[in-house]
């Protein structure tokens, strides 16, 4: 089997990025003459993520690329020979040299989907031995991606849909493969953007960001320009010495403003030209390295409006301290009356982003009507889910030579639902979702306008539904290690992230004490739960 040759496939993850015991349990099966028996996994969670009412289906794309790039080579094996028992067979390890997911298949939610507990985000078959081994990566590349995933979309509810979110957590996550994951996936929750560049460059995340405070106080004021010209935007028309026109900007924006023209820092100044110099279409101001009202902001305004004279815009502003809704209300105030005193009404609407350890509440704050605020950035809360570090994904065996298996276990929530399944989602002739339902692979599915009865998880009634739309959740994604159909791109399954989202009822959707969605069993899978538990407790 030909594995993608690209860099992010090969990135995705390692074989030996596993557990001890998935080796160790491999050898037994090796040993019992089972490694090729037929067997099936499902990869579900038990609970919604954040005390929420949802979680949105994330990973795929990265699960896929490592089933079909998975092979140990040889220094691989060597370690695992270094590690299992000296006695060992050799042939076992000729086993794993041979080891290749050309018997896998894979079904799954396609990325971005709404997915709710028990309802399996991947469902996993083939020879034993190998899905076995599939175990732990399979989870370690799906549960952070949709807690991601889920936390992102979370904020992005909050913040509704006009304010643009930019993940800027890089420095904060937990480790490179943490970062790059959580770029990727808080844009597909719904982020708009990332300051992570090699998210950009290995996963085509739009990629964002400006200036440090660092750059501010790197200057001092006494720099000189090697080059201070400026041509107009236009490119026609003499060159402009841009110092120059700064100051002479600075002493009107300070006279309009009530300050003395020496109050605002010289060295934050000498920033902001350097800066604009280098990016006169771009030129953004960071405000709050000094002080937001007696520096940054107539600083700004002296070199945003000089920079308007010659048919440039500036692009925007950031605070990053302080109480940013207040600051982002006042200088919205501030751009109002410098816009009509000197006649420039671009400045009315230039963009201002926020950031500063921006959580759930403050994300709030910020999103209220008439907060000014246009653009928030947000890394800490984004990239290390505060509220929730796991979203507790596991992976269990329900078929073994196609015989259901079953976990039973003193803890009822941890008991599993054996047999190869097949999962459908039920709507209302409105295209609301009524509930979804789990039932074993050979019954037929249900059909629009058919009474159902089923038996929603956690209750010990059935009830019956009649769906006005029947809609298949699970998608055959790699069929004996074959690609069945391409993966959508990370910007499609964005934007089935938000329409998926966008079919979920309010109840169901609001972020603390949400509705119950349901998820049910078909009476057969129902009948079949039934019969093993009472087999199991003999």
């Amino acid at each position: 089997m030909a594995a993608e040759q690209d860099p992010e496939g090969r990135a995705a993850a390692r074989p030996l990025l596993t557990d001890l015991y998935q080796a160790t349990m491999a050898l037994g099966y090796w040993r019992a003459g089972r490694a090729q028996e037929a067997a099936e996994f499902e990869l579900f969670f038990r609970r919604c993520p954040f005390g929420g009412g949802f979680a949105l289906a994330a990973g795929l794309r990265d699960c896929v690329r490592f089933v079909r790039a998975f092979r140990l080579r040889d220094a691989d094996v060597q370690f695992l020979a270094s590690v299992l028992p000296p006695d060992t067979d050799p042939a076992f390890f000729q086993h794993l040299r041979a080891l290749d997911c050309s018997g896998v298949t894979v079904r799954a939610l396609p990325e971005g989907s709404l997915a709710f507990p028990g309802v399996p985000l991947l469902q996993v078959s083939g020879p034993l031995l190998v899905v076995q081994l599939l175990e732990t990566p399979l989870l370690c590349l799906v549960s952070y991606a949709s807690l991601i995933a889920t936390n992102a979309a979370r904020l992005r509810l909050i913040a509704g849909p006009e304010k643009r979110l930019l993940e800027l957590g890089l420095r904060r996550a937990q480790g490179p493969d943490g970062g790059l994951t959580a770029s990727t996936y808080s844009y597909l929750g719904g982020f708009d953007g990332s300051s992570n560049m090699l998210a950009g460059q290995l996963r085509g995340v739009p990629v964002a960001g400006t200036l440090a405070h660092s750059f501010i106080t790197s200057f001092s004021g006494t720099e000189v320009p090697p080059d201070p010209m400026l041509a107009p935007a236009a490119g026609q028309g003499p060159r402009v010495d841009l110092a120059a026109c700064v100051e002479t900007w600075l002493e009107r924006v300070c006279r309009h403003l009530g300050l003395g023209v020496q109050e605002p820092h010289r060295g934050e100044r000498a920033a902001f030209v350097a800066y604009a110099l280098a990016f006169p279409r771009a030129f953004q101001g960071l405000l709050d390295t000094y002080s937001v009202w007696r520096s940054g902001l107539p600083n700004f305004l002296a070199v945003a409006l000089a920079l308007g004279e010659l048919g440039y815009q500036a692009v925007g502003v950031r605070l990053d301290s302080g109480d940013l809704l207040q600051q982002a209300q006042e200088t919205r105030g501030v751009f109002r009356t410098v816009a009509a005193q000197f006649r420039a009404p671009w400045l009315e609407s230039v963009p201002i982003a926020v950031s500063n350890n921006v959580d759930e509440e403050e994300l709030a704050r910020l999103a209220q009507k008439g907060s000014e605020v246009n653009v928030i950035g947000i890394g800490t809360s984004v990239v290390t889910c505060p509220r929730q570090p796991s979203l507790g994904c596991v992976y269990k065996l329900v078929s073994v030579g196609g015989q259901p298996r079953m976990k039973l276990t003193e803890d009822p929530e941890k008991q599993t639902l054996p047999g190869s399944k097949a999962a459908f989602r039920l709507l209302g002739s409105d295209g609301a979702l009524l509930l979804d339902v789990l039932q074993l692979a050979e019954e037929p599915p249900p059909q629009a306008g058919q009474e159902l009865r089923v038996w929603p998880r956690g209750t010990q009634e059935s009830c019956t539904v009649r769906p006005a739309h029947v809609e298949p959740l699970l998608r055959l994604w790699v069929q004996q290690g074959q690609l069945c159909e391409p993966l959508p791109s990370l910007a499609e399954s964005r934007a089935f992230a938000q329409q998926s989202l966008s079919r979920l009822s309010p109840a169901h959707r609001r972020l603390e004490q949400p509705a119950l969605y349901q998820v049910a069993l078909s009476e057969k899978l129902r009948a079949l739960v039934d019969r093993l538990s009472a087999r199991g407790a003999l």
